[in-house]
């Protein structure tokens, strides 16, 4: 059993120790209102790298959710702006970013086409195509009942935790208990004998990248709702957060093993960095490299572990 979760065990305990130092050198990392900052905005990123995590369990990437969660963002602030009740402006950027993933999907699946390289085009051609589009321009005049979700900040704050908790302990059960759950990790295992045992790779594989646009939305929901206007920027750098948060959570690059409480551990270590950072009065621009150089780490330690197998 541990061997089986050591990574997930081994970055939990590097989770631990950075509270630990943090408690001794940063205390008021701790207090309240830092801890409720670091809950919100975690809530969103872990959203995002659930789907990026059944991504990778497929042996697939997507390196296309930055520029997905600007363009979602930006929907969802052109049409709260229009009057449209919450309701249904949340369905209309789940469903923008179900159809970009659902391009990726086709592309990927159907064609057969490596995904890094459809995921890396989809990306330029999102951020550039939105920022012809915008100009940079912020989505203003956007309802009183938009921001918080016409909650209040606090009950706010707490709702949007709640939903990615939700969220989490869903496709949590579904994955283990789920057909479509063992089909992603036969799929990421070894697609042709999961061809052989009647499931279809491909379409597994089209369905993940269509989760990772709808999760994709729903971090950029519960992102823009936390201010009074849409910045078409969002989402810059969310690849990088995902794909570290998945990878350093044990989930093998090469598919078929992992799991979503290795990710939620993946999450809140590398949410830390930051905090830490500020807290100890470095720069905060150290986070991207030190996100960068726990992403080797961990992609070198998988690798090692499969040659000693």
């Amino acid at each position: 059993m541990i061997s089986r979760h050591g990574r997930e065990i081994s970055v939990a305990i590097a989770y631990f120790l950075v509270l630990g130092f943090l408690a001794v050198f940063a205390p008021h990392f701790f207090d309240l209102k830092p801890q409720t900052e670091f809950a919100v905005k975690n809530a969103a990123v872990l959203v995002a790298a659930i789907g990026m995590t059944l991504v990778i369990l497929c042996r697939q990437i997507d390196i296309s959710i930055g520029s997905q969660a600007s363009i979602c963002a930006v929907v969802a602030g052109l049409l709260a702006g229009s009057a449209l009740p919450m309701p249904i402006v949340a369905v209309g950027t789940l469903l923008a970013g179900a159809a970009m993933g659902a391009i990726n999907g086709g592309l990927v699946a159907g064609l057969g086409l490596p995904s890094i390289v459809v995921t890396l085009a989809t990306l330029v051609i999102g951020r550039e195509g939105l920022r012809y589009v915008r100009e940079g321009a912020f989505v203003s005049g956007l309802p009183p009942d938009f921001q918080w979700l016409g909650l209040g900040q606090t009950t706010g704050q707490w709702s949007i935790v709640i939903v990615a908790f939700v969220v989490f302990v869903l496709m949590a059960w579904l994955l283990r208990y789920v057909g479509i759950g063992r089909s992603i990790y036969a799929t990421g295992s070894d697609p042709e004998a999961a061809r052989l045992a009647g499931i279809r790779p491909r379409w597994v594989i089209f369905s993940v990248f269509v989760a990772m646009g709808t999760f994709t939305g729903l971090y950029s929901l519960l992102v823009v709702v936390q201010f009074p206007a849409v910045d078409p920027k969002t989402g810059t750098g969310l690849e990088m957060q995902a794909i570290a948060a998945v990878v350093v959570g044990g989930t093998a690059v090469s598919g078929g093993r992992g799991t979503l409480i290795g990710t939620l551990i993946g999450v809140l270590l590398l949410g830390s960095i930051t905090p830490a950072l500020v807290f100890l009065d470095y720069k905060p621009e150290w986070e991207k490299a030190i996100q960068g150089g726990i992403i080797l780490l961990a992609v070198a330690t998988d690798g090692l572990t499969r040659r000693k197998r």
